[in-house]
């Protein structure tokens, strides 16, 4: 068997990046190699104090150091709103519009049926247990309004028919197909503040 050379090697980790294909890995690998070697080195060690020290948020599950991020261990948040997002970008962009001032939980994934991704993709036991042990009245479901988004969001709401909490999900002025990380903040915070209820409590 022949041992891959650290090129490909390079190379081959690079493309686990997302939209990141073998073409564009390779053009990455040489620009880090030929023309910022101190670059390349800054970002491995950067990548490797993040494995080290990043990890999952107790309550929301986001990514932090502490045992709870800012937002969390924040008192002034109103600790009745819970918003579900699909990824830690999709707060960063809901923080940015300032159209919540609640608190999140976010899900690491979504449910895509057509590739085998069903509820273990989305933490759905740390959200249950989250619920459990809160104040939390009601919760704004803001999935992606993509075929995955929306398949989410139905087997949320599935999920948590059984707690006595009004249930929303983010107005349809959102674009069709659109993921939140890349809309304005003006259409998001309109899409929050025209929710709208899909159970009744």
């Amino acid at each position: 068997m022949n041992k891959i050379n650290a090129l490909d090697r390079l190379i081959k980790a690079l493309k686990v990046l997302p939209n990141v294909g073998p073409k564009t890995a390779q053009r990455m690998a040489y620009q880090l190699l030929q023309h910022n070697r101190a670059d390349a080195a800054e970002l491995a060690a950067a990548i490797q104090h993040a494995l080290q020290h990043v990890h999952h948020c107790r309550c929301c599950n986001t990514l932090c150091e502490e045992e709870l991020c800012a937002i969390c261990a924040d008192e002034n948040r109103d600790q009745t709103r819970l918003m579900i997002v699909q990824m830690p970008a999709d707060v960063a962009s809901m923080e940015e519009a300032r159209c919540h001032d609640g608190v999140y939980f976010v899900l690491m994934g979504q449910v895509n049926p057509t590739q085998g991704m069903d509820l273990s993709h989305i933490s759905p036991h740390q959200l249950l247990a989250r619920l459990e042990s809160s104040r939390i009245t009601e919760i704004i479901i803001a999935t992606n309004f993509t075929a995955e988004g929306d398949a989410t969001a139905y087997v949320l709401a599935e999920l948590l028919s059984r707690f006595p909490l009004k249930i929303s999900r983010l107005s349809r002025g959102m674009p069709l197909g659109a993921e939140l990380e890349y809309v304005d903040s003006g259409t998001l915070a309109q899409a929050v503040y025209e929710r709208r209820q899909i159970n009744h409590t």
